[in-house]
């Protein structure tokens, strides 16, 4: 399935290409072909996925982590709503369905597919701030068992600090890059979850082109897709980066 989806949008991103650089129309229409061959394809094989959200879904209902739990079951009760309207669509490009209104139900698949994708994300901030506090408490313990005071002496700013005239924005500017190193920090130390971020983080621009939101065009939607797809290829080839629950 990984495979056919990076093939799909490696498509659509190469006959971007092809049309920027004036490439005969017949291969244009002949990538264009091979496209929507492979799109139709992924929705034939997709056509169980539903009852697979749901399921997943049934399984993040009983996580102990309120936050969590609303965040990945909203989520998975999207992905089957869209896989629901997926299944539609394969019905009315296959013949199956010919009086289906094919936009109408792309626009409904694709508005579950942003709304999964947002609890994706919210969950991914989530496990970031979570780490993130961790780490600043360790640290801080760290430092006042050594009798080193308040990290990076923020809190303790002295001369130039928040009680200066003219010291307060230095001090921001410097929390700020502190929460920035914090940050970095914590996804180099959790492979999965910066890969969690990455992914639906490209993934966001599919759904966004598609309903109008903002147009970033094929190129965009296709290296996005592409990178994306390589992602989910990578997770399942060393499964300890898929992220977990």
């Amino acid at each position: 399935m990984g495979k056919l989806r990076a093939a799909q949008y490696a498509c659509s991103l190469l006959g971007h290409a092809l049309q920027k650089h004036g490439a005969s129309p017949e291969l244009q229409k002949q990538i264009r072909q091979l496209e929507s061959h492979l799109s139709l394809g992924r929705k034939l094989l997709r056509l169980g996925n539903s009852a697979d959200a749901l399921e997943s879904a049934k399984r993040a209902v009983h996580l102990s982590d309120v936050v969590l739990r609303f965040c990945i079951t909203v989520s998975h009760l999207n992905r089957a709503l869209y896989f629901a309207c997926d299944n539609v669509l394969w019905a009315g490009k296959s013949g199956l369905a010919p009086r289906v209104d094919q936009e109408k139900w792309a626009q409904r698949s694709f508005r579950y597919y942003l709304f999964s994708l947002i609890m994706n994300l919210s969950r991914d901030a989530y496990e970031i701030r979570l780490l993130m506090e961790q780490e600043s408490s360790a640290c801080s313990r760290r430092l006042k068992g050594s009798g080193g005071g308040a990290p990076g002496g923020i809190e303790n700013a002295g001369p130039g600090g928040p009680g200066t005239p003219g010291g307060g924005l230095p001090h921001l500017a410097l929390k700020l890059q502190l929460r920035v190193l914090l940050l970095a920090r914590i996804l180099r130390g959790h492979p999965p979850l910066l890969l969690d971020v990455v992914r639906n983080a490209c993934d966001l621009f599919i759904p966004l082109d598609k309903l109008g939101l903002w147009r970033c065009g094929p190129g965009t939607v296709g290296l996005c897709g592409l990178v994306s797809s390589i992602l989910s290829i990578l997770t399942l080839i060393c499964p300890w980066l898929r992220l977990k629950p």
